[in-house]
């Protein structure tokens, strides 16, 4: 069993995560883009196509994670807590399988792997973020962890057989057949090496599980391709292609490519396991004598099996032309899973173990420093329109509208549940009805006179203003 001051520590970093859920506002453009077409799925009541805008179907990604928004939405109402609640949920799903693929080896390895997971700086944003990564990580998470206990333990061969065709589907639908390839590399690679092809074989059935993810992933495809036909071709040629290969991709639809040069992937990596990176070397100097057992992740190949496993995003990603942090994330439960084994046979384990409680007690400080600190929160309040749409509603009369110059942003979308307009000229703005608009700064600054005689400036927030229509 881990220490008690480590369980307090991975608790208290559960807690501070749920409580934060609807302190900040849903930033543009990833999260507030999200949970605005969570919240046209529940306003349209369409559950099939998500959509980006009320003419333009979002063709970039499967609907999972928008679904569990959707639901948070349903229950809770439209919210930043009822949007985020639901990839918290998911995460804990994650960090479960963590904890029992841990557990083989001893409680006390679980719970290292447990708090490594939650503490790691992309996990701990993800776990609560409004994307699509969290879903396809539970997916891929429950396919590896379901092969591993289908091909090595007899009583649980059926379960683990169940466990991947639960997350070959999940991966399907959360964002399509990349997750079925950051599962298959690490199997085929492992398998391969240690020549377990043929025991794979015959101890899985590959054929039935295939049919049975077919039946429960694919009717989605058809209906979404009947209903917005063009779908399949942006989705697999787009996305899985020119996204893959074609740097600095001009075909996205939705935005631009992430244009990084190849190799970047592993310093986003090491990014991404923060504070870790920084407390391996002190963790290793302070385990770096002969470990207690043997047993740890020598367990009939069971390291190189997480070795594959957690290297896999990395390594496929070196040779994409757009990459962003988040492409590592199905890697993080392996590498957690690593670390609690090693940690947890260590001679010193009392002093390892009291650097992955400083870790987590510094992830604790940190996630309150950034939710209070008055900079962070104006950097948040910047990023969204939140603020602005607030002191709208409290200075505007009911049947006043609001428009925003340029575009409206997703989060000016959401937070008016689509009510905003966008105009692309002040001078079209109605003459003798009383109405709001927001501008950039700079551009209610470049105003012409006559234009600007017509504006009662309200509120300004960072580069962002206010104002009323005279």
């Amino acid at each position: 069993m881990a220490g008690r001051l480590l369980l307090w520590a991975l608790g208290a970093l559960v807690l501070l995560r749920l409580l934060s859920l609807g302190i900040y506002p849903l930033t543009d453009a990833t999260e507030a883009r999200y949970a605005d077409i969570a919240r046209r799925m529940v306003e349209r009541n369409d559950w099939v196509t998500p959509w980006f805008s009320d003419t333009a179907p979002f063709w970039a990604k499967p609907p999972l994670s928008f679904w569990a928004s959707a639901f948070g939405f349903e229950l809770l109402g439209l919210n930043e807590f009822a949007a985020r609640l639901p990839h918290l949920l998911l995460g804990s799903l994650v960090a479960i399988l963590v904890w029992v693929q841990g557990r083989q080896m001893s409680q006390r390895a679980a719970w290292h792997g447990v708090a490594l997971l939650a503490g790691a700086a992309l996990f701990l944003v993800a776990s609560g973020a409004v994307m699509t990564d969290m879903a396809m990580t539970l997916g891929t998470t429950l396919v590896m962890v379901g092969f591993w206990r289908a091909l090595h333990d007899d009583t649980g061969s059926r379960s683990g057989a169940w466990l991947m065709v639960l997350g070959a589907s999940i991966g399907l639908l959360a964002k399509g057949p990349v997750s079925l390839i950051l599962c298959g590399v690490p199997i085929v690679v492992w398998v391969s090496l240690t020549g377990r092809l043929v025991s794979a074989w015959r101890r899985i059935p590959w054929l039935r599980i295939g049919a049975i993810v077919l039946v429960l992933s694919l009717p989605w495809y058809v209906v979404a391709e009947a209903r917005t036909p063009g779908f399949l071709r942006y989705f697999i040629v787009g996305e899985h292609w020119h996204r893959f290969f074609t740097a600095g991709w001009a075909g996205d639809l939705y935005g631009s490519a992430h244009q990084f040069p190849r190799g970047t992937i592993w310093l986003f990596a090491l990014g991404a396991a923060l504070p870790w990176t920084l407390l391996a070397p002190f963790a290793w100097l302070v385990g770096r004598e002969p470990a207690l057992t043997s047993a740890a992740t020598r367990r009939d190949g069971e390291a190189a099996y997480l070795w594959a496993w957690a290297l896999t995003p990395c390594v496929f990603f070196t040779f994409a032309g757009n990459i962003l942090w988040t492409y590592v994330l199905p890697g993080l439960p392996a590498l957690a899973i690593l670390g609690g084994c090693w940690t947890a046979t260590r001679r010193r384990r009392v002093q390892v173990e009291g650097l992955i409680t400083l870790g987590v007690i510094a992830c604790c400080a940190a996630l309150i420093g950034l939710l209070t600190l008055p900079k962070v929160s104006n950097l948040l309040d910047a990023r969204s329109a939140k603020s602005l749409v607030d002191d709208y509603r409290a200075d505007a009369a009911p049947e006043q509208p609001l428009y925003f110059l340029g575009g409206v942003p997703f989060s000016g979308s959401f937070y008016t549940q689509g009510k905003a307009r966008a105009i692309a000229d002040l001078r079209d703005l109605p003459v003798g009805q009383p109405a709001y608009v927001i501008l950039n700064k700079d551009a209610f600054n470049a105003l012409a006179s006559d234009v600007r005689m017509r504006l009662q400036p309200r509120t300004i927030r960072g580069n962002r203003v206010l104002a009323r229509i005279q």
